[in-house]
């Protein structure tokens, strides 16, 4: 009896454990650094993106690279501002139901002047990952462009909810809100 009241209390705390760390993974998988610029961002153009193995620019839908070398190159575009040559790479990813490339698609399009859409790729990524604070912030970023005040700060308290506080998504929602925080 004492043995099985041990492997329960064992199996809890491991399957605990393991949520704790999806939490935390999903809240996390962005640093708040930008990504580095590399020859994808500065000479690569229109969907192409820099391939090291063939010292070339190749084209992002008919190349063999993973999803996270796409996803990185895509990333690396939207930081630059090449909205549409980011948007064209993720289209190459071939899990175009992750929440990570869902939310790269609101940010792009949004910034791109379609804020419609990028509200809309928002609400998928959340819906595919609902702990993924990244887009919540960039969501709640997005709600503040439009005057939607009260909805951004939703967005920070959910963050905040899901162990996001410590994160650069929180840090990023809070200062776009003044810094302020109001629950």
């Amino acid at each position: 009896m004492m043995y099985r009241k041990t492997i329960l209390c064992a199996l809890f705390m491991a399957s605990t454990a393991a949520f704790a760390g999806q939490t935390a993974m999903a809240a996390g998988e962005d640093t708040s650094e930008p990504p580095k610029k590399t020859k994808t961002s500065s000479e690569c153009t229109n969907g192409k993106i820099w391939d090291a193995k063939k010292n070339a620019c190749v084209n992002a839908k008919k190349s063999d690279l993973g999803d996270d070398i796409l996803f990185e190159a895509a990333r690396e575009l939207a930081y630059a501002g090449q909205y549409e040559n980011s948007i064209k790479v993720l289209g190459a990813v071939k899990d175009q139901k992750s929440a990570r490339v869902l939310n790269y698609l609101g940010y792009a399009n949004r910034k791109a002047g379609r804020m419609e859409l990028g509200m809309q790729y928002y609400k998928r990524a959340l819906q595919a990952d609902e702990n993924y604070v990244l887009a919540r912030s960039y969501m709640g970023q997005a709600l503040i462009e439009q005057g939607q005040i009260e909805d951004a700060r939703v967005q920070l308290v959910e963050i905040r909810d899901r162990g996001g506080e410590d994160s650069w998504a929180y840090r990023s929602l809070l200062q776009s809100l003044g810094g302020v925080r109001q629950y």
